[in-house]
């Protein structure tokens, strides 16, 4: 296998004029340039859950002066899908611009709303591609793409800068991603629902952001993906929800209450209450 393999090499490298050679050079740099500026972003997970999807990012107040609310992290691609993204904003922008066309596009060829996974592999694709060219740079940005649909009921995807793209049950990126990850990987996946996942989002998100940017001030948004409430009710472990959700931004008082919560964990005296 070794030997096959550097021959495989050595084909491609004879093969190669140098502007080729320097454009691979040049992908695999600013691929890696576009990860560091994710990393420096706000944390940004994803949840998914039996009978919904969870999104929520930490997003982080550079002035006093900004508005509560503005300059959201994340947006509706379709009504069934959100994205949530950490990096660069305008970078972030357009890929979200680019989904709602996938989204749209997908409705007037076939006359449905699109799967969850075909929207990751059309996003991945569409990231790729901007990492093959020297007119063109990678985007600075990783999106966590989730949504719920009739085949295959609640579905989480993450698509990186380079353009590949995998499927979840809990995702996190951004400035305190090893820190979700810990914690995401401690919950019960993906036998809870969306209320429970609420309220863990918010946690995840508190500690993250205690264990990275503690010294910053930020903002909690959070949306989810849900079937009508009441249709995910009876559901045994390990079953999910099928049909089309709608995503929306998780209520007000929820949120309030999310984060009472997750600031009462932080201080060490409401892990018993979170637990419950």
């Amino acid at each position: 296998m070794e030997e096959t393999f550097k021959l495989v090499q050595l084909y491609i490298s004879s093969h190669q004029t140098p502007n080729q050679s320097s454009l691979l050079t040049f992908g695999g740099i600013a691929v890696e340039y576009a990860t560091k500026a994710v990393e420096n972003g706000g944390t940004a997970i994803g949840i998914r859950c039996k009978d919904g999807v969870v999104l929520a990012v930490e997003k982080l107040i550079g002035s006093k002066l900004l508005v509560p609310g503005s300059n959201k992290r994340i947006a509706s691609v379709d009504n069934h899908i959100g994205i949530a993204c950490s990096g660069l904003v305008p970078d972030a922008r357009h890929f979200t611009s680019r989904a709602r066309s996938e989204a749209s596009n997908w409705r007037k060829l076939y006359r449905s709303p699109i799967p969850i996974p075909s929207m990751a592999d059309a996003m991945g694709g569409y990231a790729q591609a901007y990492t093959l060219y020297s007119s063109v740079r990678p985007f600075g940005v990783t999106a966590i793409i989730g949504g719920m649909d009739e085949a295959g009921g609640p579905g989480l995807w993450m698509v990186e800068p380079s353009g590949v793209g995998w499927g979840y049950f809990g995702a996190a990126t951004g400035r305190g991603r090893q820190a979700a990850k810990a914690e995401l990987e401690k919950l019960p996946l993906p036998n809870i629902t969306v209320e429970e996942a609420v309220k863990q989002a918010a946690r995840i998100i508190y500690f993250a952001h205690d264990d990275n940017s503690k010294d910053k001030d930020f903002e909690l948004e959070m949306t989810w993906v849900r079937l009508e409430e009441g249709t995910a009710e009876g559901l045994e472990e390990g079953v999910a929800a099928k049909g089309w959700g709608k995503h929306e931004e998780v209520p007000k008082e929820l949120v309030a209450e999310a984060e009472r919560l997750a600031k009462e964990s932080m201080e060490g005296g409401g892990d018993e209450e979170m637990e419950e």
